[in-house]
């Protein structure tokens, strides 16, 4: 398994320097904006709960390392509630009716976020549990990169509006380890566990397609949240020529 940690380590440090991560970290573009994003990633938020509870999670115990996925889920499972209260924060809820949302989540605009859930599900859900959580280091490690920088963000953004951001912010980052087993001596443990050469290339197969899937997500995160910031600056320009007419 050392093999596999390595290659999440690696493939880690080259999807930390990703454009998204960029965009987060340009402090001349306001909080607001860089977190502009965040309806594109709502099928993908509200299907991990899922995917924790009927995918990574298994009935039958049938290992140590099912039963370390299954400890894992529950921890993971019931983060969708501070994602919705966090839209409601950052102005989201007036912007779309019902029908306009369900649009919008299956759309072009949102369609790797969709494929993102349908992805790791495929990957996981019929996998060996060593299999399986060599795919759930992979997301622990993306998420990691995704809300150190995000907690950064929502701390800015708490100094101008006097809130407090849940899911993009501290706390939920403050949860994040990086890994399935965020445990003192978890990575010792993996570390130590056995694999047959065919789990190993099973597993760095998985990894290499985890994050090959989720860089394809920073991609359309980042262009949907560009998009805003144009379409919010072409309000302005006209907002600002309206007032000199006047």
């Amino acid at each position: 398994m050392q093999e596999v940690l390595a290659l999440i380590e690696k493939k880690n440090q080259e999807y930390a320097l990703l454009p998204l991560f960029e965009f987060l970290e340009d402090k001349t573009i306001d909080p607001r904006q860089r977190l502009s994003f965040a309806p594109c990633i709502a099928h993908f938020i509200m299907s991990f709960g899922d995917l924790n509870k009927y995918v990574f999670r298994e009935k039958q115990v049938v290992s140590k390392v099912q039963d370390i996925i299954n400890e894992h889920t529950y921890e993971d499972d019931h983060h969708w509630p501070w994602f919705v209260t966090d839209l409601e924060k950052l102005g989201f809820n007036p912007q779309m009716n019902f029908t306009q949302v369900l649009r919008y989540l299956w759309s072009e605009q949102s369609k790797v976020s969709r494929q993102l859930s349908y992805q790791l599900s495929a990957y996981t859900l019929q996998a060996e549990p060593i299999i399986k959580i060599a795919a759930i280091e992979a997301i622990e490690a993306t998420g990691y990169v995704l809300f150190s920088r995000t907690a950064k963000v929502a701390s800015e953004l708490t100094q101008i509006t006097d809130q407090k951001y849940t899911y993009f912010g501290d706390f939920h980052f403050n949860l994040e380890s990086g890994h399935a087993m965020g445990t003192e001596g978890g990575e010792a443990f993996l570390e130590t566990l056995q694999m047959t050469e065919s789990q190993r290339q099973q597993a760095y197969e998985v990894v290499e397609n985890v994050f090959s899937i989720f860089t394809e997500w920073t991609h359309e995160l980042l262009a949907y949240a560009q998009k805003q910031n144009a379409e919010l600056e072409l309000y302005k320009q006209i907002e600002d020529s309206a007032k000199v007419c006047v």
